[in-house]
């Protein structure tokens, strides 16, 4: 229930991701496009960390916000984080009229580290419903 355009702004607050998705708890801008972001993992797992690119494109009334992995800008692994090279993903908007978006979510799941196989579904489905409820949520307010 949110207007392409409102998405969208979310989206483009990189710097506030922390605010808005609750398993962020540090993201910071490194230029336009390229962005740190480390999650926060619940217990036993350690944290992750992730230097993405974002490109934006869009294609007749589909809006993609894109996110891959770059080492164009290279940053020291904490020791506290397992780095994802491989994090990939985004958004695909599509308006429905002036006030509604159907918003989808697409990313890489790989955890790596020490993540159990079987634990990977259960991590999927409930990253992909986190991230929808902070960004309902987000638009709420």
């Amino acid at each position: 229930s949110a207007s392409m355009e409102e998405i969208i702004q979310l989206l483009e607050d990189k710097e506030n991701y922390y605010n808005i998705f609750d398993r962020i708890e540090y993201s910071v801008p490194l230029s336009k496009e390229i962005v740190h972001i480390k999650l926060n993992m619940p217990f036993p797992f350690s944290g992750r960390d992730y230097i993405v690119k974002y490109s934006q494109e869009q294609i007749d009334d589909n809006y993609y916000y894109i996110f891959e992995a770059t080492t164009e800008i290279p940053i020291s692994v904490d020791s506290n984080y397992i780095r994802l090279i491989n994090a990939a993903g985004g958004w695909i908007l599509h308006p429905i009229d002036g006030h509604n978006t159907i918003l989808t979510y697409l990313w890489n799941g790989e955890l790596l580290g020490k993540f159990p196989n079987w634990a990977l579904t259960r991590a999927w489905v409930e990253q992909g419903n986190e991230v929808m409820t902070w960004i309902e949520e987000a638009l709420q307010k």
